[in-house]
């Protein structure tokens, strides 16, 4: 059984300040090695419940944070940008299920540093009338593959957010949200403790019952409200674009993957305007 381990940050255990998700401080350089403690937690969980190959995928930001030398060696990282799958890239190796460890809730969400792909661009996103976060979006893309999502940690919000679109999933909560950046926090060892523990009940699971996959069915339609009237200017300069009102925009996509490749084409059109 192969396994996609996508990381996040911003759910991982004492991660509660933005200062803590960007590269240039001390700060950050701890969250990261929190970061890529809890991706071997992981990585580590799924060996024991009979993963026999594991790809890790560095998710947050430039998708360069977790040490490469400090995760475990039986695990192939996936590293740097810009990849077509982006936080779900992986999916083309063949993987059987996937797993979101450090993820957070969506954006206009009370969890911690909560927001979806870009938190200076996009204030909502919805995916026929459904509001999505990247854990949403990044699920349904790999549902769309076939490939059910069968384990996620991150604060409480992230998981009442996200628990009825994977059935059968495995849940950790690593910290209990008490606003935007602040939280009641496990540590970072029985963070990973919790993660092991429920990572290897997620695979053992999975390999003895068949969980379904996140769907959303075709056609699509996304509709995108963003934070600002000139990042809506921007964004509708893209062929196939309707503008709904001043900050809103929406168009359609044959496939979640178009869906998500498009809204990632707005997050980079969004540094014109920083």
């Amino acid at each position: 059984m192969k396994i996609l381990i996508s990381t996040d940050i911003e759910g991982v255990a004492g991660v509660v300040d933005s200062q803590q998700v960007r590269a240039g401080n001390v700060e950050y350089e701890r969250a990261r090695q929190w970061m890529t403690a809890e991706a071997n937690a992981a990585i580590a969980g799924a060996f024991d419940g009979g993963a026999t190959a594991v790809y890790v995928n560095d998710s947050h930001g430039g998708f360069r944070n977790m040490i490469a030398s400090d995760i475990d060696a039986r695990a192939t990282l996936i590293t740097g940008k810009p990849r077509v799958y982006s936080m779900m890239t992986g999916l083309e190796f063949g993987v059987n299920a996937v797993a979101l460890v450090g993820h957070h809730s969506r954006a206009q969400g009370r969890g911690v540093l909560a927001h979806t792909i870009n938190s200076f661009a996009f204030a909502r996103v919805m995916v026929n009338g459904i509001e999505l976060g990247e854990p949403g979006l990044y699920g349904a893309l790999a549902g769309q593959a076939g490939v059910p999502v069968i384990f996620g940690s991150g604060d409480q919000v992230f998981v009442e957010e996200n628990k009825d679109f994977f059935d059968g999933a495995v849940w950790v909560e690593t910290k209990q949200a008490m606003g935007h950046a602040s939280a009641a926090t496990l540590t970072p060892q029985a963070a990973c403790a919790r993660i092991r523990e429920g990572m290897s009940r997620a695979v053992q699971a999975g390999k003895t019952q068949a969980l379904t996959p996140f769907v959303i069915g075709a056609p699509y339609e996304c509709r995108l409200q963003t934070n600002s009237p000139a990042l809506a200017d921007t964004f509708c300069i893209l062929p196939g674009t309707e503008r709904v009102d001043g900050v809103t925009l929406s168009f359609k996509a044959e496939s979640i993957e178009y869906v998500i490749r498009t809204l990632n084409v707005f997050s980079t059109m969004s540094v014109a305007l920083r």
